[in-house]
């Protein structure tokens, strides 16, 4: 006794760990045989743009460095999913994703170091394969591959008068890569998950007015996902 009152963190994880039953409750069984359940999704992700140089800026001297940088956004979204079998499942994840995706430029004439923000409201439609394990007591692991479509509303690519901006294309397609954890409450399942989402197609709209865009030859979208599903 006196040695759990010198360590208190200690003794209440003996104490959690004396109160549970000798065997787990399992929530929520019947939830495997549901041929369809919805859910809502709310995530964190860290956006950047693929750049790759044009040839102009190896023969020009006035940028000397056009590279992309990492920001942080949010998505909110909502999920439906649809069982195959015991080990697959069709989901769709419709989402509504805030991020920047901004670039930085070192000039040498004038010499100043700029940032670009690239503002990015994005509707994006994924439609992903789901592999599930044997369920655990009230835990599962998944992974998921699929595809995307996004859709940029706040595009620059009409922008005129802008001479210093570097225009992005509305539409992106690309493909997503994920994993999973699904813990099974009474009444919910929460499920964390982590995924890699890239775009395929080029999202740089060239215009031989733009001095930025000039130096950029091609832009693909690259984003990181960690996600929180609330599924019923």
């Amino acid at each position: 006794m006196f040695h759990l009152l010198r360590y208190p963190l200690a003794g209440a994880l003996l104490l959690l760990l004396s109160a549970l039953p000798a065997r787990a409750q399992i929530n929520m069984e019947e939830h495997d045989r549901k041929p369809y359940y919805f859910g809502i999704t709310l995530a964190a992700n860290q956006s950047s743009l693929r750049l790759t140089h044009s040839d102009i800026f190896l023969h020009q001297d006035s940028i000397m460095v056009a590279e992309p940088l990492k920001t942080v956004g949010f998505n909110l979204g909502l999920l439906a999913n649809l069982r195959l079998s015991n080990r697959f499942d069709l989901r769709v994840n419709p989402q509504l994703l805030f991020a920047n995706k901004n670039l930085f430029f070192k000039e040498n004439y004038p010499k100043r170091d700029t940032e670009k923000k690239v503002e990015s409201i994005v509707v994006s439609f994924p439609l992903q394969i789901k592999f599930k394990s044997d369920r655990i007591n009230n835990m599962r692991v998944y992974t998921i591959a699929g595809v995307k479509v996004d859709h940029d509303l706040a595009s620059n690519k009409s922008a005129r008068m802008a001479e210093d901006l570097v225009k992005i294309n509305k539409t992106t397609y690309g493909f997503e890569l994920g994993a999973g954890f699904e813990f099974y409450f009474p009444s919910f399942i929460f499920t964390p998950e982590f995924k890699i989402s890239n775009g395929l197609n080029n999202v740089h709209v060239k215009d031989p007015n733009l001095r930025y865009s000039n130096v950029i030859d091609q832009l693909h979208s690259r984003m990181i996902v960690f996600s929180i599903h609330l599924q019923g």
